[in-house]
């Protein structure tokens, strides 16, 4: 499966181009990414592929220094579930 990074989001696609997949995000600010959301094809479903587009956004995030505010109910459960990703949270002080 190749991820490929365009127009604010990882996404999937099949040889037609058709989108089996995608994390989409925009830019808050110059230092936070928002995680609007994620969509898996069915077909897709339960073989980890959001996870895949989760952790291919959060090495961008990681790369690029950005933090990340989660608007997506599965970037969400995962930041709020999994210390993977502590360091690309917001500082709620």
């Amino acid at each position: 499966m190749n991820i490929k990074h365009e127009n604010n989001r990882f996404v999937i696609k099949k040889e037609n181009d058709e989108v089996i997949a995608q994390l989409s995000y925009s830019f808050e600010n110059d230092t936070v990414l928002i995680a609007n959301s994620t969509f898996v094809d069915p077909v897709l479903r339960g073989q980890g592929v959001a996870r895949k587009l989760l952790d291919a956004f959060a090495e961008f995030a990681r790369n690029n220094n950005y933090k990340v505010r989660p608007l997506c109910s599965y970037v969400v459960d995962k930041f709020n579930n999994e210390s993977t990703y502590d360091d690309l949270k917001l500082d709620t002080d």
